[in-house]
């Protein structure tokens, strides 16, 4: 019995530990990034036919196609639809994909994260925190030092050069 209390407690204790680091994540999300809402009729006023069709109806370009794809220059990839600075151009790299690849955002709070389950599978989404446009998608087989590979559709960002 002793042994079971002790092992409820420890259990407690990772669970409301969590609890405070998500509360505390959240917290930050919401005190950081303003959102944006606006009407489909303002979005597709402000953007392209294609980037409207890429960032508020969730498509993809073709792979290789994307003018950012092969870009070297420094400077700061932002948002197409609401120009928050995304990814930073040392943070680039060549994954071979056929779309403009980074290992990590600018912040964490600059892109939110949903579970895509179209096309038959379970992928994560990122998505522009501030505006909820469509961005790509990041998958666990990136360089270090993250692991991470952020699949991203040019026609989703615009470049600032340094």
């Amino acid at each position: 019995m002793k042994n079971l209390i002790v092992l409820l407690t420890i259990t407690f204790s990772f669970i409301s530990c969590a609890q405070q680091k998500a509360e505390k994540k959240n917290q930050g999300f919401n005190s950081s990034i303003e959102k944006i809402e606006k009407s489909e009729t303002e979005w597709k006023a402000e953007l392209t036919d294609f980037e409207y069709y890429v960032l508020r109806e969730k498509g993809t370009e073709r792979a290789f196609t994307s003018e950012l794809l092969d870009n070297k220059e420094e400077g700061t990839y932002t948002c197409a639809a609401c120009k928050l600075p995304l990814f930073e151009s040392a943070t680039k790299f060549k994954s071979g994909t056929g779309w403009p690849s980074f290992y990590e955002p600018i912040n964490e709070v600059n892109v939110a994260e949903e579970d895509d389950k179209s096309y038959g599978m379970v992928r994560t989404e990122v998505l522009c925190a501030r505006c909820d446009g469509h961005l790509g998608h990041v998958f666990p087989d990136g360089p270090k030092p993250t692991g991470l590979r952020y699949c991203i559709n040019g026609a989703a960002l615009k470049f600032e050069k340094k």
